[in-house]
């Protein structure tokens, strides 16, 4: 498996994996998981990684959807300004590939923030480290395993 599920496993935490053939030629992985699953996309969750000005990488999980506000996240992490991340940085900081960053189980433990629309939902899917693999928690789990914390940083 996974780093992402492996670390679900090991804490015993409540969690369903759901697979799906994944079509390399999608113009939007997060966007084709809700469509393959048959999900609300307001349910599935992308994981971007952002750089603050000082180059920290930050962690924001949004729905599949909208977009990052990079504004409301550099708020939400104290920062003065926050842009995308350079995609070989994100896949060296958290062991995983583009389209399949997992917010659970990165190599290094960043700060992460969570959109708070997941809180209205009894269940979210974010990746589950690789392209087809979705993982389904509770958005407080999610939370708690990647010592995570909720702001409004998703657009629609």
């Amino acid at each position: 498996m996974t780093p992402a599920i492996d670390l679900l496993k090991k804490a015993k935490a409540e969690h369903q994996v759901h697979s799906y053939s994944h079509d390399p030629k999608a113009p939007s992985y997060g966007l084709e998981a809700a469509e393959k699953l048959g999900l609300d996309p307001a349910r599935v969750f992308k994981t971007l990684l952002a750089a603050s000005e000082k180059g920290e990488l930050l962690v924001a999980v949004v729905p599949v959807a909208g977009s990052l506000d990079l504004k409301a996240l550099a708020h939400a992490a104290g920062v003065k300004k926050a842009d995308m991340a350079d995609p070989q940085a994100a896949q060296r900081a958290t062991g995983y590939l583009l389209g399949g960053i997992s917010p659970l189980g990165q190599k290094k433990r960043l700060r992460t923030f969570i959109d708070e629309s997941a809180r209205q939902h009894s269940t979210i899917y974010v990746s589950a480290g690789r392209r087809g693999l979705e993982v389904e928690l509770g958005a407080e789990l999610l939370a708690l395993h990647t010592q995570g914390q909720f702001a409004a940083i998703g657009r629609e």
